[in-house]
């Protein structure tokens, strides 16, 4: 297929690889130029004539930036699928844009960091019409290994935002026992093998187990991006301090990580303002 990849972070760096590798005719384009095969530094000649257009970028306001470009000169007949952590309010009002246009839309956030993006193991959420979902699907097959029908657009959304700050919570809980275990001298390998036969074990400890040993930060997910998806979730409630009063403490958390200069850190490197 002819794919425009819009996005080329962590993730889409990952993605690309698998598009290349699966066939498919891609073209990249990211706000910041990127020296590598394939990229197109206009974005109107990214996705002229291409049959989808796959949206990985930070948040609501970038892709509020570059959706006229992209509308202006991608195909009624084809097929955006946005997989961007957004709110379902955003959701709405893109998908009114490209449905507005003639092209069609899909909400497809996903679960996985870096990891899961390199061994084709993302889990996918989507969202939208049933024709068109069934379409997406056939395109993410490259990428991912679960894919979850999760009804309208706005469900896409808020189902990635609730495991999102599962995440941040867990990892928050997992650092602070760490810690703990720490000032009262026992070794990290004893914590980790009490942790393994506890019911507090999780996927999440096991993927953060090497970097927290090593304390090795290098980002498979950063506390930026996490941050503005714990904001995303507060804003989806109308009575934050009420309906999500944990995700309030912790966005509070990775708030005092970005001013510490930790934004651009995997998310557990927040454990270091514990040490401080």
């Amino acid at each position: 297929m002819k794919i425009a990849l819009i996005g080329y972070g962590i993730i889409g760096r990952a993605w690309s690889e698998h598009y290349i590798a699966d066939g498919h005719e891609l073209r990249i384009w990211n706000r910041t130029p990127k020296d590598v095969p394939h990229f197109v530094r206009d974005l109107g000649a990214a996705v002229r004539a291409a049959e989808v257009a796959h949206i990985v970028i930070a948040d609501p306001p970038a892709i509020r930036s570059v959706l006229p470009e992209l509308l202006k000169n991608l195909s009624p007949s084809a097929l955006v699928i946005q997989s961007s952590t957004i709110s379902p309010a955003a959701s709405d009002e893109f998908l009114a844009a490209v449905t507005g246009s003639g092209a069609a839309y899909v909400e497809a956030p996903f679960t996985g960091s870096k990891v899961a993006a390199e061994r084709r193991e993302n889990v996918f959420f989507l969202g939208g019409d049933k024709h068109d979902k069934t379409r997406a699907e056939v395109v993410l097959r490259s990428l991912g290994k679960n894919f979850f029908d999760m009804g309208a657009n706005r469900q896409a959304c808020a189902i990635k935002l609730a495991m999102n700050l599962q995440i941040a919570a867990i990892s928050q809980a997992l650092t602070e026992a760490l810690e703990l275990s720490r000032s009262a001298g026992i070794s990290d390998e004893l914590f980790f093998k009490v942790l393994d036969k506890n019911v507090a074990h999780s996927g999440l400890s096991d993927l953060k187990k090497p970097k927290l040993l090593a304390g090795n930060f290098s980002p498979q997910f950063s506390v930026k991006h996490l941050h503005k998806d714990l904001r995303l979730a507060l804003a989806s409630v109308s009575v934050p301090a009420q309906t999500l009063p944990l995700t309030l403490k912790v966005t509070e958390l990775h708030a005092a990580g970005l001013r510490a200069g930790l934004g651009e850190d995997d998310f557990c490197g927040l454990i270091r303002l514990l040490r401080q």
